[in-house]
């Protein structure tokens, strides 16, 4: 080793006395410029802010009254941006925690458990995530295992360790205990070189030998890259934790990396959003245990027509998530529906596009539903199909039909101008008073009749029956509101499409109320469900608190409604949790088992100790069942 010599400015290295350089002004400089590194033929300073992505900044800019909405663009999802803002340190001014109640039950090593009773003969309310602290748990998905029915899976953004992280909770008892966690997505690399900063839009699927696969959208605030990537939990673990997908490395549930990777960009242009997985879990389909995933790919550059869009786009897994296939476009093209606003060579392609919801037949076929803002119109938008055959290469945008018309898709309800009490980021639309952001675009879902191959039934909520005085400026917009949920049925596998049937209202008996975010699914004996946030109880649609409904339509078309909270949801603002305000996630869920149990997951506000904030429930239809 080296040691000093003295005071003379010399070192000596194994017995060799060496000058020590002393280091000038010059010297200094040139040290300063060879940190810096030459970055595609030009100079970059390593310490030098990187490139933001443009999706989310557009996004961003809108949200704080900085820019001005472009027409028919589409939004990125109220969850990424909500996690953008929040990280990058850019609420509204003026948002204050001061008057966040904090008087919360003491935790203790349940895990912070909580279940809402309600009279003999209501749901029980269980709560699914087990975290005790005031962090958002909302926006949710529930998946259930097709070999063992008591093993359920729910998914929700989670803000326990941070703004959005994708938390999952796990049940073996069929939702009456409940653990949870943060999967272990945090080692993967963007293309940037750094771990992502936030999680967004949960997703999770069964295959048919008990697979589980839950994923998300990743994504840096600062930087450009963001990617859609999956992990595993192998058949036994019911999704008690996650590991890398790849089975051929040795140990592989030891192993959280690499997930799966779906698509990875580091453009400034792309961004990928709301994305949902699922798994072909029918036995005896020809394409059993394989996995599917759908997304919006927005792209902001695009060099032709209005030079941006959003397409879906479709990917697989032939090997159990370890890998996926390039990435297509299925959202197409039709002269008939999409006329204008194109950002692609093709004038009538379908591609501003938004919330796809991807299902995989009973036999194999995989079918996606999608909204599509290729009209004329600002708020008149329309729910638009497409399929894959069983039969076909579904890697091959050649072999998805033609996208058809479902339904129109209205969204007329109130958009914030400027900041307001209620938490309605500026640009986006939200539902007075209490300001919940009601996108439209992402409260659709398709499912397969199982009893009938050719029956398809698509469900979603729109504004078409809304009245004036709520719509416009949403500061100067009041109740009553008027929106329903809609039922659309093909009998012929979704060449065409029947007449929207107004399930909310087909009684009669909504009272000129909000009914909102709906979800959808279908059992193996043919019967419906339909669950959505409901304001018909009490005041609510006045007050602006809210309830889950629950809608049974059985083959023969019959309607049965049910209530399930036990009781009303208070409202979420400003003046009781500002962090929260404004937002309930973009979906909630509902999924059926083999006994045509109906398994309902939303985000609830009402808090344990009295607080109002955030959290996952559940409730099933039938509570007694084992």
């Amino acid at each position: 080793m080296g040691r000093r010599s003295g005071g003379q400015g010399h070192l000596q290295e194994g017995g060799v006395l060496m000058s020590r350089p002393r280091i000038s002004v010059a010297v200094l400089l040139i040290l300063i410029l060879g940190a810096m590194v030459i970055v595609n033929g030009q100079v970059a300073s390593q310490q030098s802010r990187p490139t933001p992505n443009r999706v989310l900044e557009y996004n961003a800019r809108v949200a704080l009254g900085q820019q001005a909405p472009v027409a028919k663009r589409q939004a990125v999802s109220g969850g990424v941006l909500q996690t953008y803002l929040e990280i990058s340190g850019r609420l509204p001014a003026g948002v204050s925690t001061s008057s966040l109640i904090t008087s919360v039950s003491r935790p203790v090593t349940e895990g912070c458990q909580n279940t809402f009773v309600g009279a003999s003969g209501t749901f029980l309310n269980v709560r699914v995530n087990q975290d005790c602290s005031l962090r958002r748990q909302a926006e949710e998905v529930i998946a259930i295992n097709p070999t063992d029915s008591r093993n359920l899976i729910v998914g929700g953004n989670d803000s326990r360790i941070g703004f959005n992280h994708c938390g999952y909770a796990w049940s073996f008892d069929r939702g009456k205990k409940w653990g949870d966690m943060v999967p272990p997505f945090w080692q993967f690399l963007m293309l940037d070189g750094h771990t992502a900063d936030a999680c967004s839009d949960p997703t999770a699927t069964f295959d048919a030998l008990g697979n589980a696969y839950v994923g998300g959208v990743f994504f840096d605030v600062a930087a450009a890259a963001s990617a859609f990537l999956v992990v595993k939990s192998n058949a036994g673990i019911g999704g008690a934790f996650y590991h890398t997908p790849n089975s051929a490395l040795s140990f592989q549930t030891y192993r959280t990396n690499p997930p799966g990777v779906v698509a990875n960009d580091n453009n400034p242009d792309v961004f990928h959003d709301k994305e949902f997985i699922v798994a072909d879990s029918t036995p005896g389909s020809p394409k059993a245990n394989r996995v599917y995933a759908t997304w919006t790919r927005f792209n902001f550059a695009t060099g032709a027509g209005v030079g941006g869009h959003s397409p879906i786009y479709f990917s697989q897994s032939t090997d159990g998530g370890a890998t996926w296939s390039a990435g297509i476009a299925i959202s197409g093209a039709n002269a008939a529906i999409c006329t204008v606003f194109s950002g692609s060579a093709n004038p009538n392609a379908c591609d501003q596009d938004q919330g796809s919801h991807p299902i995989v037949g009973p036999d194999g076929t995989v079918y996606v539903v999608f909204g599509n803002g290729n009209t004329p119109l600002l708020g008149i938008n329309q729910v638009l199909f497409t399929k894959c055959p069983v039969a076909a290469d579904c890697t091959n945008s050649a072999n998805w039909t033609p996208p058809t018309k479902v339904g129109d898709l209205i969204g007329t309800h109130p958009t914030a101008t400027g900041a307001n009490a209620a938490g309605c980021p500026v640009g986006r639309q939200c539902l007075p008073p209490n300001g919940y952001r009601a996108p439209e675009f992402t409260g659709m879902s398709i499912s397969a009749d199982p009893t009938n191959l050719s029956r398809l039934f698509v469900v979603w909520w729109d504004t078409r029956n809304l009245a004036a005085n709520c719509t416009g400026d949403f500061s100067t917009a009041t109740p009553p509101c008027d929106t329903d949920v809609f039922l659309s049925i093909s009998s012929n596998g979704g060449a065409t499409w029947g007449a929207p049937i107004n399930i909310s209202n087909a009684a009669g008996n909504d009272n000129n109320t909000v009914q909102w975010q709906s979800w959808s699914a279908v059992g193996p004996n043919g019967t419906l469900f339909i669950a959505y946030y409901d304001r018909k109880y009490g005041s609510c649609e006045t007050t602006g608190c809210s309830d889950i409904t629950l809608v049974k339509r059985v083959p023969n078309g019959t309607l049965t409604y049910f209530r399930i909270t036990t009781a009303s949801m208070p409202n979420l603002v400003v003046a009781n949790n500002p962090l929260q305000a404004g937002f309930l996630g973009d979906y909630m869920w509902v999924a059926v088992d083999s006994g045509n149990i109906a398994h309902i997951v939303w985000a609830d506000t009402r808090g344990r100790g009295g607080t109002v904030e955030e959290d996952l429930y559940y409730a099933r239809t039938n509570l007694t069942a084992r």
